[in-house]
């Protein structure tokens, strides 16, 4: 059995903070997270059994933008209770001028009815919201070890 109980937080190195924020602040109230700090340094949300940070970068890389192909991480995806909710953060982010979509939502390979949205957030960070029913290795609330994996 793994010990292993789910992500707690995702950190995000922003180019450029202010504009970063500015959207992550968006994101965060949409999914309900409560702000539990936002400084010249650091935007952090939390709820849903995970949180989302936004950090300012070092000097040297203010201004640069993510590059998925360089070592590190490739994108961050958050799940969602349903199709619908994937459907409903398509259309609150959609008409943005600071984020590009890579795909709105549709089914995906990966696992029966995994749907998902992707898109570059303002610093070209890939962000990936999903909802996978049902039973199996990528489902919501699927037992693992008698723990509840996803809920």
């Amino acid at each position: 059995m793994s010990d292993l109980n789910g992500v707690a937080h995702v950190i995000l190195t922003a180019g450029d903070f202010a504009r970063s924020t500015a959207f992550w602040r968006d994101v965060i109230r949409y999914l309900d997270l409560k702000v539990v700090l936002d400084n010249d340094a650091m935007l952090y949300g939390v709820g849903g059994r995970t949180a989302i940070g936004i950090r300012t970068g070092s000097p040297e890389n203010a201004g640069k933008r993510f590059d998925q192909g360089a070592p590190g991480l490739h994108h961050a995806c958050f799940r969602l209770r349903d199709r619908a909710a994937v459907d409903r953060i398509h259309a609150f982010l959609k008409d943005r001028g600071d984020i590009v979509f890579v795909h709105g939502p549709q089914e995906e390979p990966w696992a029966p009815g995994y749907y998902s949205i992707l898109f570059e957030d303002p610093d070209g960070i890939r962000i990936e919201f999903n909802h996978v029913p049902g039973a199996g290795l990528l489902a919501e609330g699927q037992e693992i070890g008698g723990t509840q994996a996803l809920d």
